[in-house]
């Protein structure tokens, strides 16, 4: 019996591997195609949640570079969301950041940044004075603890 089922277990894992490896004419898949392969493929092994609530431009500065380096070591295989609340949405306020075109560049990489939309009512701070590659959560506390119930890997950053 198992030598019957080894040749259709072979010819179907050839299939699959023929269908992952796809090509384009250079031989080569680029980033955007093996992205979707590995969305599709589920291959996201990594997910991380960082907390950002502070108005210092070092610690903005360090996290950015924290985020990219985890995109350099680990690609498409991690999530990777920031939720900035308190004094960490000067990070993404129009007049106050410093980091507005890295945050663009990771934002095409996949990474979605939210503003905590508590902050913005407290602080009396209207929606359109925040940079557009940020999106925005009811509660920036809830967001993180929910991601953490759900498994994500948790940093905060600075101090």
């Amino acid at each position: 019996m198992f030598k019957k089922i080894t040749p259709i277990i072979i010819l179907l894992v050839g299939f699959g591997l023929s269908a992952v490896c796809q090509t384009n004419d250079a031989g080569l898949l680029n980033k955007a195609q093996a992205s979707e392969l590995n969305k599709a493929a589920g291959v996201i092994k990594h997910h991380v949640i960082i907390q950002l609530s502070s108005s210092d431009s070092l610690v903005w500065k360090g996290v950015v570079n924290n985020i990219k380096h985890l995109k350099d070591s680990w690609g498409d295989s991690v999530q990777i969301e920031l939720v900035a609340h308190g004094p960490g949405i000067e990070m993404f306020l129009l007049a106050k950041t410093t980091e507005q075109k890295k945050i663009a560049g990771l934002k095409t990489m996949g990474v979605t940044f939210f503003v905590c939309e508590n902050t913005l009512k407290a602080r009396n701070i209207s929606k359109e004075l925040i940079i557009p590659e940020a999106g925005f959560v009811p509660s920036g506390v809830a967001e993180i603890i929910m991601k953490q119930e759900q498994g994500w890997s948790y940093l905060k950053a600075g101090f």
